[in-house]
C-alpha cells in the first residue's frame, strides 16, 4: 500500500513543507559527496542519534544530533519514501495549523520520535537517522483532522498493480498498525532490518496529541 496523493486541496502553498523538502534533499547531496570521500560513516556517527550516547555520554554535541539526524538519509529510497509522505500529507497539515506552528510541530514530532526510539533501546549504539519520526507526526495529525480524505494508493496484488482511493483513516491506520506490528516484533528477533519502528509509533501519538492543540482558531494563521 503506497500513497501518491490526496483529494484535499490546500488554500495556500505549503513553504515550509516544500522548504523542509529542499532542505533534506540538499543535505542528501551532501551525504553522496561524503559517501564519495569515504567520510560518510564518520559523518553519520557524528551527525545521527546514538542512544548510548544519549543515555551515557550525554552533551551539547550529542543534543544537537536530535536535530541534525532528522536531515539525513539512508539511500535514495529512503528520502524518496519520505519526502513523498512529508509533501502528500504535510501541506494539508502546514495549511490548516499555519506555517510557523507547523515548522515547531515537526520539529517536536521529531524530537519526541527520536525519544522514544532512544527509550526504547537506550543502550543501542547504531546511529539512527532520517526524518520519518517526523513525518510520522504528520501523518498522526493528518489522520485527525482529515480522516475522510481520500487518498490515491498503489497496490501490489502479486502481478498486478493496482490504484485505488481509499480513505485517510484505512491508509494510516494501515500505516500506524504496521510500525506497531514491526516494533513489538523486533523485541523477540533482536532487531528489525535497521528500521526505527519506535521512532515512527512515538512520532505518530505525539503528532495526534499536539496536532489538533496547534490548530488556530478559525481565520487566524501565521
Amino acid at each position: 500500500m503506497f500513497p501518491i496523493r490526496d483529494n484535499v486541496p490546500t488554500r495556500r502553498f505549503a513553504l515550509v513543507t516544500a522548504t523542509l523538502i529542499v532542505v533534506n534533499v540538499l543535505a542528501f547531496l551532501v551525504e553522496l559527496l561524503w559517501m564519495a570521500e569515504g567520510t560518510i560513516d564518520q559523518a553519520i556517527y557524528t551527525m545521527g542519534i546514538v542512544p548510548y550516547e544519549v543515555t551515557h555520554t550525554f552533551s551539547p554535541q550529542v543534543a544537537a544530533t536530535f536535530l541534525t539526524s532528522m536531515f539525513l538519509h539512508g539511500g535514495f529510497i529512503h528520502i524518496a519514501g519520505n519526502m513523498l509522505y512529508l509533501w502528500i500529507f504535510g501541506n494539508n497539515v502546514e495549511d490548516t495549523i499555519g506555517r510557523l506552528r507547523f515548522l515547531l510541530f515537526y520539529l517536536l514530532c521529531g524530537f519526541a520520535a527520536a525519544g522514544a526510539q532512544v527509550f526504547m533501546g537506550p543502550n543501542a549504539r547504531v546511529p539512527t537517522i532520517g526524518a520519518s519520526g517526523a513525518i510520522a507526526g504528520v501523518l498522526g495529525a493528518y489522520i485527525l483532522m482529515f480522516p475522510r480524505a481520500r487518498i490515491d494508493t498503489v497496490l501490489l496484488l502479486w502481478r498486478f498493480i493496482r490504484i485505488v482511493r481509499l480513505p485517510a483513516l484505512v491508509v494510516l491506520g494501515f500505516w500506524f498498525v504496521l510500525q506497531l506490528f514491526n516494533g513489538l516484533l523486533s523485541f523477540g528477533v533482536g532487531g528489525s532490518g535497521g528500521i526505527a519502528w519506535f521512532a515512527h509509533i512515538g512520532g505518530f501519538v505525539v503528532g495526534m496529541a499536539l496536532g489538533p492543540l496547534l490548530r488556530p482558531q478559525r481565520g487566524v494563521w501565521s
